[in-house]
Parts: C-alpha cells; structure tokens; sequence
C-alpha cells in the first residue's frame, strides 16, 4: 500500500471488500432492501467515493461493525455511480441528500438518519 493510499484510502478499505456489505445498483436492489426492512432493521449507507470525509467516515463506521458480535444488515450506495438511486432514495423515503449518509429502516419507513461525524453503529443496533 503506497504512502497515499495509507492517508488517502487505498483499495484495502473498499467496502466492497467487506462481507458485511450489501451493495445497491439498481432499483430492484433498492426495493429489496426495502422488503428486508419489513423483517428486520436495516441501514442503507451512502458514500461518495470522491470524498475524503466521507471515506473517513466510512473506514471509521467499518471498524465499529467489525467489532460487533452480530452484524446488522448493511447495505452500502455508491452515489456518484448511481445517483439516480441515491436521488430515489431521498424523494421516496423523504430524506434531504447528504453525503454521507446513514439511514435507518424499519418496517419500510426512516427510523433514523445521520450524516457526517454522526455515523454510529449505535444508531443500528439501539
């Protein structure tokens, strides 16, 4: 790993290398999501892999679910990729964009949302 990928983020903490994510690419994938919010809580994180703050939250929430006995279902939004979903997600679930993003779902509806150095597992888990 170079010097900058160290500071910056380098390919080791592409969430995508975790087992824990749950990617959305489509509006199919979205919907699912949405239908497990029905049996269980889930979290939908939005990250924008262009922005450093958001990469720092992202690695920093990563290391609080790894530590975790039992994992939530998470499920991880590359918006600048897809940002036709990300844009859904806000109006269907009446949400103001933020980036990043962490949102609650239980029973399809937003229990919980939170951006920025708000990002918890707690916000999961409690």
């Amino acid at each position: 790993m170079s010097f900058f990928d160290k500071i910056f983020g380098g390919k080791q903490d592409n969430p995508e290398r975790k087992s824990f994510w749950k990617k959305i690419e489509s509006e199919e994938d979205l919907a699912k999501a949405i239908e497990n919010s029905y049996h269980h809580r889930i979290a939908i994180f939005k990250h924008s892999t262009r922005c450093f703050i958001s990469k720092t939250v992202l690695s920093n929430f990563e290391k609080e679910i790894d530590s975790l006995d039992q994992k939530p279902d998470l499920y991880y939004l590359d918006l600048l990729e897809h940002r036709p979903i990300s844009n859904k997600i806000s109006e269907d679930l009446g949400l103001r964009h933020e980036s990043p993003q962490l949102i609650i779902i239980e029973d399809g509806q937003v229990v919980n949302s939170a951006s920025h150095e708000d990002i918890s597992s707690s916000q999961i888990v409690s």
